[in-house]
C-alpha cells in the first residue's frame, strides 16, 4: 500500500486505515442518498406540476374549442395531442364524474368542466402515462449518478486514505526504527557494563582499564537518558539566569575525556568567556550532543577542534561526513546522517529545538571523507 521501508501496515495502521474508509464511505454516501432523495423528490414535483399544467392547457384548449364551435355555430374539430389521451363527456353522464385532478390505473387524469354545458357537453377528461414514464426515467437517472458517485467515492476514500495514513505510516515506520535503534545503542553500553562487572569480580583487583570502561558505558547510558528525557518528558519551566558557556563547554569536554582518549581523539578548544541568559541544563545538553556526535563520527587518531566567541559556538570534526543531500533532513526528528556509528537520530534534533528555543541559528557544513562542521550563532 505505502511504497518504501515498511510496505506492509501494522495493526494499528489497518485499523485507522478501514476506520477511516468506512466512516468516508459511510457519510459520503448517506449524503449522495440525501442528496439523490432531494432531487428526486424536487423534480417529481417539479414533474407533477407540468404534468398538471399540461393537461389543464389541453382540457382549456378543448373547452375553447366546444365553446366556439356552438358559438359561431361550426363543426368541433378536436386536434390529435401527442402522449395524451381525451373524452368528451356529455351531460347525461356527468354523474358518473366529478372535476379535479387525480390518478387511476397508471394514468394522470384531469377532469375539467370548463366546457360549461356547450354542445351539451359536461366534462372535458384529459389523461396521459407521459407523467409515470418520465418518472421511470428519472429513478433511472438518479439511481444510475448515485451508483457512479457510490464507484467515485470508493476510489476517493482509498485515495484519501493512503494521503493522509500515509505520514502516520511514515511516523510509526520511524518510531519502530527508533525503538529498534534505542534498544542497540542501550545494549552496548549495558553489555559492556556487564563484561568489566564480571571481569573485576573474576580479578578481584579494579583496574583503571576497567573502571574506564565502566565509567564510559555509564556516560553513554546517561547521554541517551538525557536526550530521551529532554524529548519525551514536559519538564517544569526554569528561569533564564546568567550562565557561562566558557564553563558549560570545559565540562562537557571534560565529561567525554575518557571516550576521546579511548578512541585516541584529540580535542583542541579555544573557548573565549561568554556569558548568556540561558538554562544550563539546555546548554549542556546542546553542547554535549554537538561534541559525543563528532566523537561517534569522528575516525580513531583524528582532531576535534572547538571555538568558542561572543558571535558563536563552532565544533569541527575530522569524521566520515554527511552527504549533501541529507544535510536539509539531519536536524530532522528520528533522522541518521549515517549508519556507520549507529545512533538513533533525536541528538541534532535536540540541538536545533534548544537553538529555536532561544532564537539561536545552527548551521552545518560537510564534506564526505573530510567531516563536518556544526556552528551555532548567538
Amino acid at each position: 500500500m505505502f511504497a518504501g521501508k515498511g510496505t506492509s501496515l501494522n495493526e494499528l495502521e489497518k485499523k485507522s486505515f478501514y476506520s477511516f474508509v468506512a466512516l468516508y464511505l459511510l457519510s459520503s454516501t448517506l449524503f449522495v442518498m440525501l442528496l439523490g432523495y432531494w432531487y428526486y423528490n424536487a423534480q417529481k414535483n417539479a414533474l407533477e406540476s407540468t404534468t398538471y399544467y399540461k393537461l389543464n392547457h389541453i382540457a382549456d384548449k378543448l373547452s375553447g374549442l366546444i365553446i366556439n364551435a356552438q358559438m359561431k355555430h361550426k363543426t368541433l374539430h378536436l386536434p390529435n395531442e401527442k402522449g395524451f389521451e381525451y373524452k368528451l363527456i356529455p351531460a347525461d353522464e356527468a354523474a358518473a364524474y366529478k372535476s379535479g385532478y387525480f390518478e387511476k390505473d397508471g394514468y394522470k387524469v384531469l377532469v375539467s368542466d370548463a366546457p360549461q354545458e356547450h354542445l351539451n357537453i359536461e366534462y372535458v377528461l384529459v389523461k396521459t402515462k407521459l407523467y409515470h414514464e418520465k418518472l421511470r426515467q428519472l429513478q433511472q437517472l438518479v439511481l444510475s449518478v448515485m451508483g457512479v458517485s457510490f464507484v467515485f467515492i470508493v476510489i476517493i476514500s482509498f485515495v484519501l486514505s493512503k494521503l493522509f495514513l500515509k505520514p502516520l505510516h511514515n511516523r510509526m515506520v520511524q518510531i519502530e526504527d527508533f525503538i529498534q535503534d534505542v534498544s542497540h545503542e542501550l545494549n552496548t553500553p549495558i553489555t559492556a557494563l556487564g563484561m568489566s562487572a564480571s571481569r573485576a569480580l573474576k580479578k578481584n583487583v579494579y583496574d583503571k582499564k576497567i573502571l574506564q570502561n565502566i565509567s564510559i558505558s555509564t556516560k553513554q547510558l546517561e547521554s541517551i537518558y538525557r536526550s530521551l528525557t529532554y524529548l519525551n518528558f514536559k519538564e517544569k519551566e526554569q528561569e533564564l539566569q546568567q550562565v557561562s558557556l566558557q564553563e558549560i563547554a570545559q565540562e562537557v569536554i571534560l565529561y567525554y575525556k575518557e571516550l576521546t582518549d579511548a578512541k585516541g581523539i584529540a580535542v583542541e578548544a579555544e573557548l573565549e568567556d561568554v556569558k548568556v541568559m540561558a538554562v544550563k541544563s539546555r546548554v549542556e545538553l546542546l553542547f554535549s550532543n554537538l561534541l559525543s556526535n563528532a566523537i561517534k563520527y569522528s575516525m580513531p587518531e583524528t582532531t576535534i577542534r572547538i571555538k568558542l566567541t561572543p558571535e558563536q559556538f563552532s565544533i569541527e570534526d575530522e569524521g566520515v561526513g554527511i552527504e549533501e543531500k541529507k544535510l536539509k533532513e539531519i536536524f530532522e526528528l528520528y533522522s541518521r546522517s549515517s549508519d556507520i556509528a549507529g545512533g538513533f537520530g533525536v541528538g541534532l534534533s535536540i540541538v536545533k529545538r534548544i537553538c529555536d528555543e532561544y532564537g539561536w541559528r545552527v548551521e552545518v557544513r560537510s564534506k564526505i571523507g573530510q567531516g563536518s562542521r556544526f556552528v551555532v550563532r548567538f
